[in-house]
């Protein structure tokens, strides 16, 4: 049997995005909490590197969608940022999931979400977000926090800027790489082999998709190579079932609790037609 941070298993994964996002302030210490309370595997986070060099959790360059203000997550100090209030323009965009305990909701550092969530957790998907010039230095600072909370057998580093995936491995070869492929207008339609080899020239472990980039053809490369594939960020049954039947090793949803029970009632169907078979 496994143990609970074992991620080598088959078992598709349901992955909290940004924490059970749907209905917490994202990113949060109460979204990721609200995740694992609703069954999810795992949570996926974003971090930033704060003015004074230490990983944030936070998705956007600017801070004017998360919070009350204007400025850059880049500009500002840990301390400036963990102070500042995330909860109240959730409870004020969405009144019908408002939460009084969410006006104390904070941007929390990388730290605080390993020591909070990193002994139960089963797998901590990990997206470095940064300019250019930041990759190597956030990339090294998510190892050494990584490596200090004892979690390499837990933390799976993924980005889209393939080139820090590089300087992860080579500082830390035993930790998981995901490499993250989405559409752009300049290459709206990647083909199999291209994705495939792009993964596989940074050392990634696997490979995580844009629901639009995902095709069998895709997913058949990928494990024919040894390379897992996930699926972001999807919240209905029918991405259960394509996971299913395409071997994808992940799921990101922000409604984990739905996509958990969904996922249990496919299983159940599928059990009772075998029986009775």
């Amino acid at each position: 049997m496994s143990r609970r941070g074992d991620i080598s298993d088959s078992r598709l994964l349901i992955i909290g995005h940004r924490g059970a996002s749907a209905y917490a302030p994202e990113n949060t210490l109460a979204a990721f909490a609200q995740a694992f309370e609703d069954g999810a595997d795992g949570i996926e986070l974003d971090v930033r590197l704060a003015r004074d060099g230490v990983p944030v959790v936070v998705h956007d360059a600017t801070l004017s969608r998360i919070v009350l203000c204007d400025g850059l997550v880049e500009s500002l100090a840990s301390e400036e940022l963990c102070a500042l209030d995330v909860g109240t323009r959730f409870n004020h965009l969405h009144p019908e999931l408002a939460r009084e305990e969410f006006a104390r909701e904070r941007i929390p550092t990388l730290a605080q979400v390993f020591e909070r969530f990193g002994a139960s957790a089963r797998v901590l998907y990990v997206e470095m977000k940064c300019d250019p010039a930041l990759h190597a230095p956030l990339a090294r600072s998510v190892v050494e926090l990584t490596r200090a909370h004892g979690l390499a057998d837990r933390v799976v580093v993924k980005s889209f800027a393939h080139d820090s995936l590089r300087e992860v491995k080579r500082l830390a070869p035993e930790v998981r790489t995901a490499a993250l492929f989405k559409p752009k207008w300049s290459r709206p339609l990647l083909s199999a082999s291209r994705i495939v080899e792009e993964a596989a020239r940074c050392g990634a472990d696997e490979i995580s998709l844009h629901r639009s980039l995902l095709r069998r053809a895709t997913t058949g490369a990928a494990l024919a190579r040894g390379l897992p594939v996930l699926v972001w960020t999807v919240d209905t049954p029918f991405w259960l079932r394509r996971a299913e039947a395409l071997g994808l090793r992940a799921i990101f949803t922000s409604r984990p609790a739905e996509m958990k029970a969904a996922l249990g009632e496919i299983r159940a169907r599928e059990l009772e037609r075998v029986e009775i078979g």
